[in-house]
């Protein structure tokens, strides 16, 4: 592992006083191929070998046909996470959403009643209904079926990015076209003032809302391509961009670490650590090897683990960065997600599958066995 001392100076001040994949939804084009795949067989159920167990020896796990692709759970895992019961749960890229029991995998997809079968984000409401943004709008699953939220249910568009509940028990849809917020059985656009940038590296949509993440005090952030950060205290907006001193204009990644330090990942540059005064920007030009950081997680112990395209993830613990990449075991180097489960388990997926961490190296998760049915591509796959 790769590990280096800095000092985490600040770079600019934020002026709180400021007023203020593009890939288009994939709907029906892949319905009649999603068809083809019957229920009956994508309803199997797979043992995950050595899913929980700690390697004791911190040897690589060496398992028949380890390195063939259809022995993952999906050749990209983009989000991890574990609801109420302790039932972990996988999105990946086409093969919808993958949930293991402890003892079984088993994947939901469009013949179960998801709404698309890429998944890009999990979410449990007060009720403990798991909610799911994907590709074709908004599923809500409450532990035995699937209800759906489309562009016919008031989504500005099927493209569903991030979902969120806030503490006042609202739900928040980001989507390719916009945020909403659910109203009774509709969602109701609510749109977000757009920051005026100049020169804006919008990859997809200026109106595309990334992530929503709420701090502490029940403030919003909304991370958006091109926008930078759209603060929302309830009653009035705010900008929070690179002129204010945030590493990037194109967010996709927000949380709030155990000090209350606001982290910002980017797609072009790098990662913001904000005090609530000063930014210090984590990039290529000091200590990490590529820019593009798709997603930050503070664990149990108060690290904040981040990923940077084609080199892994990095670990800070408050004074020193640590890289974890191919020497230490992790053969994701596009990593989109990092997670820790209630066991103290921390996990990492993306292209490349899933991967769990020792507390040294990370080890690939693979099933038993071979899947016996086929999986469909997604096209290009953003």
């Amino acid at each position: 592992m790769k590990k280096s001392s800095i000092f985490l100076a600040p770079l600019a001040v934020l002026m709180l006083f400021l007023s203020l994949f593009s890939c288009n939804a994939q709907e029906d084009a892949t319905n009649q191929k999603d068809a083809q795949v019957s229920e009956a067989t994508i309803r199997s159920s797979f043992i995950l070998d050595r899913l929980m167990d700690i390697n004791p020896t911190k040897e690589k796990i060496q398992l028949p046909e380890e390195d063939d692709p259809a022995n993952q759970i999906a050749p990209y895992v983009r989000r991890i996470f574990e609801d109420h019961n302790g039932h972990l749960w996988f999105a990946t890229n086409q093969y919808g959403a993958a949930r293991y029991d402890s003892s079984s995998l088993r994947y939901f997809i469009k013949p179960d009643g998801l709404a698309g079968n890429q998944v890009t984000n999990f979410m449990e409401d007060k009720n403990n209904n798991l909610w799911l943004s994907t590709n074709g709008g908004v599923s809500v699953f409450d532990g035995e079926k699937f209800k759906n939220y489309t562009t016919a249910n008031g989504l500005p568009h099927n493209w569903v990015w991030s979902i969120h509940q806030d503490k006042s028990g609202r739900i928040w849809a980001g989507t390719n076209g916009g945020l909403a917020f659910l109203s009774g059985p509709q969602f109701i656009p609510f749109e977000l003032p757009l920051a005026k940038i100049e020169d804006s590296q919008v990859r997809f949509s200026p109106k595309l809302v990334r992530c929503i993440y709420e701090a502490k005090d029940g403030t919003l952030y909304f991370g958006t391509d091109g926008g930078g950060v759209t603060v929302y205290d309830g009653k009035d907006f705010r900008h929070i961009t690179k002129k204010e001193g945030l590493c990037d204009d194109n967010i996709v990644c927000i949380i709030e670490d155990k000090q209350g330090n606001l982290w910002f990942g980017s797609m072009f540059g790098g990662v913001s650590k904000f005090d609530g005064k000063n930014f210090t920007n984590i990039s290529t030009e000091n200590f990490i090897g590529n820019n593009e950081c798709w997603n930050i997680f503070c664990d149990s112990k108060g690290d904040v683990w981040f990923s940077s395209e084609g080199f892994g993830v990095y670990r800070y613990d408050g004074e020193n960065l640590t890289n974890y990449s191919t020497d230490e075991g992790l053969g994701v180097k596009a990593v989109q997600t990092i997670y820790e489960d209630s066991n103290g388990i921390l996990w990492t997926g993306g292209g490349g599958g899933l991967y769990r961490f020792d507390g040294t190296s990370f080890f690939k998760v693979v099933k038993r066995g071979k899947r016996k049915y086929s999986l469909l591509p997604m096209g290009d796959g953003c």
